[in-house]
């Protein structure tokens, strides 16, 4: 699918591609916004849109229109996950909407989707307030990190989430999210479900988050320059949490300056994917184009997680204080 141009629109390209997520039956899964100038002037100059393509074919698979009903005014559908059931049509698609604060969950197989609401989904005001960089910014964004995993405590397949400006992780039950029925009737009954499971502390804003095979979650530091884990089968306390770097280390943090966007891929030999990219200096400020401004970053999961710290699924002793070893690769552009 071709790129469309912004000044004559053609919707059935693709507009504004926020992010993409990669399922295990090998298909690529576009959120694309639709809009242009989101941080000056935002225009919705194409509805948002999902799009699916076969990895192993680059054909295009689907491409869903959402629903104007599910569209709010100056909503922006930013971040995309994916859950697969026991075949590779029981698909579903999580799309966050940060600035209207909801949830959009998309059926492959019924090509539908709903919008689910929660107030867990809404920012923190004391947590809207940056300063990085010397630079000084409010950011209401809501829900936007998104990852999904087997919490083995309930024994059930769950969504963590997060809003951008809160210091909080959230989950709800994933049979929750997919039951459209529910979502057709008052959504009040199902409000308790959404439940806090611990706080990060100040100025750990997170942008987004991924889990690993062995329920290790990895999230971006926004205000930190760092990226932090947790063991998922661990309590969401801060002593369970740990940065990958050393806030004094010089070198890491030139290599990592605003983290915005986090993957873990499904390869066998895991790997998580960093972009940083200086984004408030865009916005607020100038680039130096003499420098290195964007990096794609990668770090071995297993040799994050099995060097003896907070993070390895199995060390059974959340007060083991032994560092971590993290080998990061700087990625090149082309």
């Amino acid at each position: 699918m071709d790129h469309g141009d912004p000044k004559k629109p053609d919707c059935s390209k693709l507009i504004s591609v926020y992010r993409t997520a990669i399922d295990k039956c090998d298909r690529l899964w576009l959120i694309d916004s639709g809009i242009v100038n989101a941080t000056v002037n935002l225009n919705q100059i194409c509805p948002p849109k999902i799009v699916v393509y076969d990895l192993k074919t680059d054909k295009l698979i689907n491409r869903y229109i959402l629903p104007e009903s599910q569209v709010k005014q100056d909503s922006l559908h930013s971040n995309i996950v994916v859950d697969v059931g026991n075949t590779c049509d029981e698909a579903h698609a999580i799309v966050s909407d940060v600035w209207r604060f909801g949830l959009v969950v998309y059926s492959l197989s019924k090509n539908n989707s709903w919008r689910v609401t929660n107030y867990n989904f809404s920012p923190e005001p004391f947590a809207s307030d940056f300063n990085i960089y010397g630079l000084n910014f409010q950011w209401l964004d809501g829900v936007f990190g998104m990852s999904i995993s087997y919490d083995k405590n309930t024994n059930q397949r769950v969504l963590y989430f997060h809003p951008m400006a809160s210091f909080k992780e959230f989950m709800v039950p994933m049979e929750l999210l997919t039951n459209e029925f529910i979502w057709q009737t008052s959504s009040q009954e199902t409000a308790k479900y959404f439940v806090s499971i611990g706080d990060r502390g100040y100025k750990s804003q997170s942008s987004t988050s991924g889990i690993t095979r062995d329920g290790v979650m990895f999230y971006t530091q926004v205000h930190r320059d760092n990226i932090g884990c947790w063991d998922t089968a661990k309590p969401y306390t801060r002593a369970n949490l740990m940065l990958l770097f050393n806030q004094s280390d010089e070198a890491s943090n030139t290599l990592i300056q605003f983290p915005n966007d986090l993957k873990v891929d499904n390869e066998e030999q895991q790997s998580v994917w960093i972009m940083s990219n200086r984004l408030p200096i865009f916005l607020y400020s100038s680039l130096d184009y003499s420098d290195v401004n964007f990096r794609i970053l990668r770090a071995n999961v297993n040799k994050i997680m099995y060097e003896n710290n907070k993070c390895n699924p199995f060390n059974k002793n959340s007060n083991n204080t032994k560092s971590a070893i993290v080998i990061i690769e700087e990625g090149q552009c082309y």
